[in-house]
């Protein structure tokens, strides 16, 4: 069945027509009922079926809204995903108002990839044991979908997934059953990150993605994590890893706090206002350090030495200088520049294939980084998961699906 391409005139019209036909009746009505007492039956019969008539047209007009909308709306694929989605999060059943036990993942099999793993690892490893490698992960409704597939990727290259303690930071659900449905053998903790902490400090981005209070829970994790926890692999929900982790996890920081892949060759002045690089009060701050542009989504972090250094108190500083001066456009990104850029342990650019998730506005696809892969990571707007279901992937996505646990199959 076809229907023709309506505009809200043509329905509003439709509308006034259907409204205007029925005071019409009513008219004839009443002047029949002055003229003609005799006709009392008649009439009854007349005004239950004016009743009729008028529910059934304000009922008409509700079903040529209901099914004409998509019509009024006219966006092609992309723009349709953007306008049902919260700017460009996926929104699943069991997301915002949902319970999340609503959402469906498939269980994850128990991982056992090779013999020389600790046999101990696999029983009751406690969370102050020195040969555990620990990764932090935020879990957010939004998100899940990736922090799930994240998890499952990192299960599935370790060589002793038993290893591994994973860190969940949470703001708004109770989302530590359904970890633990589907991942039944993992270790873990989950830690409730209270967003009025950041909130007041949190200033407009250019996504509202990032303004979201727990895209700024890595710099708590010192104060949130047990002070027995040394060092924390920090990794964002929309990548995967393809290599062994406890390779990453073996980098030596030096006498650097946080390590991470740099990129000097970006151009650095672009994270920042004009504002920022006129004044001297802000731009000092990199006096005497060569500042490298850095993505936040993949860190080693030494915890004894942000506790050390108070680094928090740092970055909360930075962020309420740009609350009063707009000294930049992004998010949590600017900040951390500001405290670290410069003092980082370099880590091999293979952790953290970045920007596939293409720019922040159009998602578009971008090529891998040349040299080896160890993780791929979809920064930016584009996410895998929305543009598999959409039916418009990009060729990296594919890369991304076998480890998409959400849905009883594919």
């Amino acid at each position: 069945m076809q229907f023709r391409s309506f505009n809200l005139a043509d329905i509003e019209a439709f509308i006034a027509l259907d409204l205007s036909n029925t005071k019409s009746i009513v008219f004839d009505y009443n002047t029949r009922k002055k003229k003609n007492k005799i006709t009392k039956r008649r009439n009854l019969r007349t005004k239950k079926m004016l009743w009729i008539m008028r529910v059934s047209g304000f009922f008409s007009a509700a079903m040529v809204m209901i099914i004409l909308c998509p019509s009024i709306h006219s966006f092609p694929p992309a723009e349709a995903i953007r306008a049902t989605h919260l700017d460009g999060h996926l929104r699943f059943p069991g997301s915002s108002s949902d319970h999340p036990n609503r959402f469906s993942f498939r269980k994850s099999r128990a991982f056992r990839n090779a013999d020389e793993c600790s046999s101990e690892s696999v029983g009751g490893a406690t969370i102050c044991d020195p040969s555990l490698v620990h990764i932090a992960i935020t879990l957010d409704l939004q998100y899940l979908r990736g922090s799930i597939a994240a998890v499952h990727s990192i299960l599935q290259s370790s060589i002793c997934p038993e290893n591994i303690f994973f860190h969940f930071l949470v703001s708004d659900s109770d989302l530590e059953a359904l970890v633990r449905a589907t991942f039944p053998n993992l270790k873990f903790n989950v830690y409730y990150f209270d967003p009025e902490i950041v909130r007041p400090l949190i200033s407009t981005s250019v996504r509202q993605a990032l303004e979201q209070p727990l895209n700024y829970a890595r710099n708590y994790l010192p104060d949130l994590l047990e002070p027995c926890v040394e060092r924390v692999i920090y990794l964002d929900s929309d990548l995967v890893v393809v290599d062994d982790v406890a390779k990453l996890w073996a980098t030596s920081l030096g006498s650097r706090t946080i390590g991470a892949p740099e990129y000097c060759h970006a151009n650095f002045t672009k994270y920042f206002t004009g504002r920022f690089w006129s004044d001297d009060r802000f731009s000092g701050t990199f006096s005497g350090r060569r500042p490298c542009y850095f993505n936040t989504g993949v860190m080693l972090i030494d915890l004894v030495k942000w506790r050390r250094f108070g680094f928090t108190k740092r970055i909360e500083r930075w962020m309420e200088i740009q609350k009063s001066d707009r000294i930049y456009e992004l998010g949590s990104l600017p900040p951390l520049l500001l405290v670290f850029a410069g003092h980082v342990a370099p880590i091999e650019h293979r952790w953290n294939q970045h920007g596939l998730g293409g720019d922040n506005v159009k998602g578009s696809c971008r090529d891998l980084h040349p040299g080896p892969i160890s993780l791929l990571h979809w920064s930016g707007s584009g996410k895998p998961w929305l543009r598999l279901d959409s039916g418009r992937p990009c060729p990296l996505d594919a890369v991304w699906a076998p480890y998409d646990l959400y849905g009883s199959s594919h």
